[in-house]
């Protein structure tokens, strides 16, 4: 009531003087910040997922092969023994001019470590250039015969043995090496024909006639 007695119209509260309008923006700004802060979460989240860069199980990995690459398994080489005398009996026939040369390089051979058979005469003649045969039925036949060919040095020629076979006798034995003796290599011992030789060779006896035979060792 006024001061003259009579009644004063009520002011209307305004807009600045009450809390509710003021609270109502709070709580949108509010809502505002809570939607950006679960998006950016959501957000977050989807990024560190292994499964949606990937497409698979974290830590499992992935080895690919390329079709292109052809895998080519490496070649192994075996060296063949230089020095072979198991195996196979070895025969020398004279061939050459000089007298008892057959027996002297069946010893010398034999001192080398060879299995060796008894001296003969080749039919062949005269040879100037030693010749050295093997039976292909012994599987350790070419070996032998090779070997043998090392021993006596360079020159030495090695083929399959003939028929019928080229020693006096006709006949080898059990021997499957046959050795026809040229000029080039009787009378010499085999220090002298292959001084580097992986052999276990001594100097042969001195040559002597052993048969009643001109030519055979």
């Amino acid at each position: 009531m006024s001061a003259d007695g009579t009644d004063s119209p009520r002011r209307s509260p305004r807009a600045s003087d009450g809390g509710a309008p003021v609270s109502g923006a709070l709580a949108i700004v509010l809502a505002v910040i809570a939607v950006v802060a679960g998006f950016l979460i959501l957000r977050s989240i989807g990024n560190d997922d292994p499964t949606s860069a990937g497409g698979g199980d974290a830590g499992q990995a992935t080895t690919t092969l390329d079709p292109t690459v052809t895998t080519v398994p490496i070649a192994t080489t075996t060296t063949a023994p230089l020095f072979v005398a198991e195996g196979a009996i070895v025969i020398v026939a004279n061939a050459s001019s000089v007298n008892g040369s057959a027996g002297q390089m069946t010893r010398a051979l034999e001192a080398a470590g060879y299995t060796m058979g008894a001296a003969a005469n080749s039919t062949e003649g005269t040879l100037d250039t030693t010749k050295i045969y093997f039976d292909p039925a012994n599987d350790a036949a070419e070996a032998v015969a090779s070997s043998v060919g090392r021993s006596l040095g360079s020159g030495v020629a090695i083929a399959v043995l003939p028929d019928p076979v080229p020693t006096d006798v006709g006949s080898m034995g059990d021997a499957t090496v046959l050795v026809v003796l040229g000029v080039d290599k009787a009378g010499r011992t085999l220090e002298e024909l292959n001084p580097a030789a992986t052999t276990a060779a001594v100097e042969p006896p001195a040559a002597e006639e052993t048969t009643t035979t001109a030519l055979a060792g």
